[in-house]
């Protein structure tokens, strides 16, 4: 596998490698500090190189394509943007101080999904470090960060990103990247990397120009499909792979995020996932560090995480939208759009004993059967959530939890996601109750896109029969709107609800019937008339028992449990926590009949 990209060898020398199997001529055009071009050779399998003198890190530098200056497809810094010169690094000068660091076991990481650009008033990397105290505070462990591959503009989700290599320059760049990574690791949390490899962004994307990186095979809904199965996809595959160790490697990331790996289309008799989980794996051996691959699907398909040796790609977890869908619904009564498939006591019940709710049934929003089961494979396999960017941002108008539910149901939706038997995943202010809204921004040149992008959120909207149209994705106000506001935090319920997020961390952390991921050990049941669910986990001598009530009124319901005596250790009714007071006892013994409150869990733990 060639290195593609501008490679730093020292004493002032580079060598330039791109991959062009097309084309006829290529030329590097040095651009800043000196300005001199040099004509390129091309292998027998398409790769044009030059090893220059006098190339300095810093060095700005454009392919010659004909009469255009191109950046290069495989640039790892764009300081003037998508249409800017890229420039050379040397990555070996940056001063790591993480030797020591070793990530946790995934089943034992709380994700922290954020977006940089919203997250802080800064919105670049120092901005997330100026916070990394606060989230290990909370006993955050691992941070999941939305795409930073250089996208056009300076506010995007990052899905756009056209320079897969390349760290976006409004964020903080290279340099940037790795000091974030230095200080996460030196305060004990991981990071993760949401990663694009089913498309490419529209604005700034000149792939095409150089080599056939893209298909015409398959439609995606986000541009064209990057080509993994017809003439000439070794190369980028190869390309791919070589950009997911690239964060291994040269930034230390310890698991990557894959995008909609549904719209990562391959009919090759080796998928791409498969081949990348077994390179990822190989460089994991060699650098005897161990590295993660999660990926995002709408096809709750077993095959993604199952091992290599069962025919799965052997990817280590991926989302489980369903948990979400069927929490959601629960409490908010929403049933339009994907929640139609939703709203049952049953639905979270399966949710949380299996994963995927949908495992071969026929869905109703899809007009097809859908799923397969996952019942077999570990609870550590799958991450789920409350919120996250896509649940939030992809409304109308953008609106958290917190926004549509009280906060007695804010307490219960926390209560489900960490009492599961999953990896669970919190979005960014979830754990104060942000209120602020996240929308979808960009920040395009292209008059003609900026107005396609506008109609195509007014489409995407339609199956959920809303009025108004969904904010302006191009106007800043959009996107200043969509900023985390931190002073929140330190207020009334805000301040109280981040108390009760770590609480709930700290007993997952600490009490082996919840630390411990194991399906065998937790027994689920409920009434759906009454909308009360209730949980049993147990680890060695370690037991609890939970009851979750997803009523809008008082239910009554009897401590069937194991024998002993039973000590109330978390209620969110409780006056502690702003509820409305709980009527339940401190202590119990098996047989007696209780009384919930609205919107409400309690956790007892067994203590004889």
């Amino acid at each position: 596998m060639k290195r593609v990209g501008a490679d730093y060898l020292g004493e002032n020398r580079c060598e330039f490698i791109v991959w062009g199997p097309l084309l006829s001529s290529l030329s590097l055009q040095i651009v800043s500090p000196a300005n001199f071009i040099v004509p390129m050779v091309k292998d027998e399998q398409g790769y044009w190189k030059a090893v220059v003198d006098n190339v300095s890190p810093g060095t700005l530098y454009f392919y010659k394509l004909g009469n255009c200056d191109r950046p290069d497809p495989a640039s790892t810094f764009q300081p003037q943007g998508v249409f800017g010169p890229s420039q050379v690094l040397d990555h070996n000068t940056f001063q790591w101080k993480d030797e020591s660091w070793k990530v946790m076991l995934l089943e034992r990481m709380i994700i922290y999904e954020l977006h940089v650009g919203t997250f802080s008033n800064e919105g670049t990397f120092e901005g997330v470090i100026k916070k990394l105290d606060e989230l290990s505070d909370l006993g955050i462990n691992a941070i999941e960060i939305m795409p930073v591959a250089q996208f056009s503009g300076e506010r995007n989700w990052g899905y756009d990103g056209v320079y897969p290599f390349a760290v976006q320059n409004s964020y903080g760049g290279p340099e940037g990247l790795k000091q974030l990574i230095n200080e996460s690791h030196k305060r004990g949390i991981a990071v993760i990397l949401d990663v694009v490899y089913n498309h490419l962004g529209p604005e700034g994307n000149f792939s095409a120009e150089f080599g056939p990186y893209f298909t015409d095979k398959y439609k995606t809904p986000w541009g064209k499909a990057i080509n993994f199965d017809d003439a000439y996809s070794k190369d980028v595959r190869d390309i791919f792979i070589q950009n997911a160790l690239c964060w291994f490697e040269r930034y230390h990331i310890d698991a990557l995020r894959l995008d909609a790996v549904h719209g990562i289309y391959d009919m090759s008799a080796k998928h791409f996932l498969r081949e990348l989980s077994e390179r990822v794996e190989e460089f994991s051996e060699k650098e005897k560090r161990k590295l993660y691959l999660i990926a995002e699907s709408d096809l709750n398909d077993v095959r993604l995480v199952n091992s290599r040796e069962k025919g799965g790609h052997g990817l280590h977890a991926q989302w489980c939208d369903d948990f979400h869908h069927a929490v959601h619904a629960l409490l908010t009564g929403e049933r339009q759009g994907y929640y139609q498939d939703f709203g049952k006591v049953e639905h979270f019940v399966k949710a949380f004993s299996e994963g995927f709710v949908y495992s071969g049934e026929y869905s109703f929003y899809r007009k097809r059967n859908h799923g397969s089961c996952s019942k077999d494979i570990s609870p550590s396999q799958l991450v789920v959530c409350s919120q996250n960017h896509d649940q939030v941002g992809n409304r109308i108008l953008g609106e958290r939890l917190s926004r549509m539910v009280s906060l007695e149901a804010l307490k219960l939706a926390a209560g489900a996601l960490f009492l599961s038997t999953y990896v669970p995943l919190i979005f960014m202010g979830e754990e104060y109750g942000e209120d602020s809204p996240f929308f979808y921004f960009i920040s395009f040149q292209d008059s003609d896109l900026v107005a396609a992008v506008r109609e195509g959120r007014k489409e995407e909207f339609k199956s959920f029969k809303r009025q108004e149209d969904p904010p302006d994705p191009y106007d800043n106000l959009t996107f200043s709107r969509s900023k985390l506001k931190w002073e929140k935090k330190a207020e009334g319920k805000n301040s109280l609800l981040f108390k009760f997020y770590k609480t709930l961390i700290h007993l997952r952390k600490t009490t082996p019937a919840l630390l411990f991921l194991n399906r065998n050990s937790q027994y689920i049941s409920a009434l759906e008339k009454q909308k009360i669910i209730f949980l049993k986990r147990w680890h060695d001598d370690s037991y609890i028992y939970s009851a979750m009530n997803f009523s809008d009124k008082e239910e009554l319901f009897k401590f069937d449990c194991l024998g002993g005596q039973w000590r109330r250790i978390l209620d969110s009714s409780d006056g502690t926590w702003m509820g409305p007071g709980s009527g339940l006892p401190e202590t119990v013994e098996p047989g007696k009949n209780l009384i919930m409150n609205p919107f409400s869990f309690v956790l007892y733990q067994r203590v004889c």
